[in-house]
C-alpha cells in the first residue's frame, strides 16, 4: 500500500487507471478458470462419445451403435463445478446396494459431500466400490449416484452418476456437468445400482447428459 501513498493529486491521477489495471486482471483469472473448466468439459463429451462409438466399449446395441453420431448433453455451465465440503466416513461397513437386476453391488459410504447449490444447504453421499480397489486405475476411484428433478423428463428416469477420485484433502469438487447415464439407461443386459434415496436432490440439475433417444 505504500507505493500508492505517494502525492494526492498524482494517486487521484492515476486511481482509475490502476483499479481498471486490477479490475482486468481479475477478470482474466476468472476468465482463464471459466474456460478451462468448459475445455474440461468438452474433452470429457468427446471420450464419451468416442467410448460409445466404439464397439469394444459401447453399451449400446449394434442397431443403435452404427448410426450414433452424439450423446445429447445440456449446455455447459460452470455454476454447477461445486468446491464442495468432504467430510470422509472410515467406520463404515460394506453393504450391498440394489441394483436394476437380482444382483447386489457391495458398497462402503466412504463419505459425504455438503455443498450449497441453487440457493440451499445439500449434501449427497459417496461409495467406494470394495472389489475396484485392487485394480491399478481404480483404487482411487469414487461413486456418486444422485437423482434430480430432471429425471423422467429431460434426463434418465433412474438418475445419473459421477465418478470421483479420492481427494487429499476435506474438499472434494463435484462437476455436475460430468453427470452421465448408468448404461442400462441405453441396453437392458445391464445391471445398474440403483441411487439410494438419500441421494435425491429436489432441484434441477440441467446439466450434464441428458435421456437417451432412440
Amino acid at each position: 500500500m505504500k507505493r500508492f501513498v505517494v502525492v494526492l493529486v498524482i494517486g487521484l491521477m492515476f486511481s482509475c487507471k490502476q483499479g481498471k489495471k486490477y479490475h482486468d486482471a481479475a477478470q482474466m483469472e476468472t476468465a482463464t478458470a471459466t474456460s478451462d473448466r468448459l475445455t474440461e468439459i468438452f474433452v470429457f463429451q468427446q471420450e464419451l462419445n468416442a467410448e460409445f462409438k466404439d464397439p469394444e466399449t459401447s453399451p449400446l446395441a449394434d442397431r443403435f451403435r452404427i448410426d450414433f453420431e452424439t450423446l445429447d448433453f445440456f449446455k455447459p455451465d460452470t455454476n454447477y463445478v461445486i468446491l464442495a465440503e468432504f467430510i470422509r466416513t472410515p467406520e463404515a461397513l460394506p453393504f450391498f446396494m440394489p441394483t436394476t437386476t437380482e444382483r447386489e453391488s457391495t458398497e462402503v459410504l466412504f463419505g459425504i459431500a455438503k455443498f450449497t447449490l441453487n440457493g440451499e444447504e445439500r449434501q449427497l453421499e459417496i461409495y467406494q466400490t470394495p472389489e475396484l480397489i485392487t485394480q491399478e486405475n481404480y483404487k482411487d476411484y469414487l461413486f456418486l449416484p444422485f437423482t434430480d428433478a430432471t429425471n423422467g423428463k429431460e434426463t434418465y428416469g433412474g438418475g445419473r452418476y459421477l465418478d470421483l477420485r479420492i481427494p487429499e484433502g476435506n474438499q472434494i469438487i463435484l462437476d455436475f456437468n460430468k453427470a452421465y447415464n448408468p448404461y442400462c439407461a441405453y441396453n437392458k443386459k445391464y445391471s445398474c445400482p440403483l441411487v439410494p434415496s438419500i441421494n435425491n436432490l429436489d432441484t434441477e440439475i440441467k446439466v450434464g447428459v441428458k435421456a437417451f433417444e432412440h
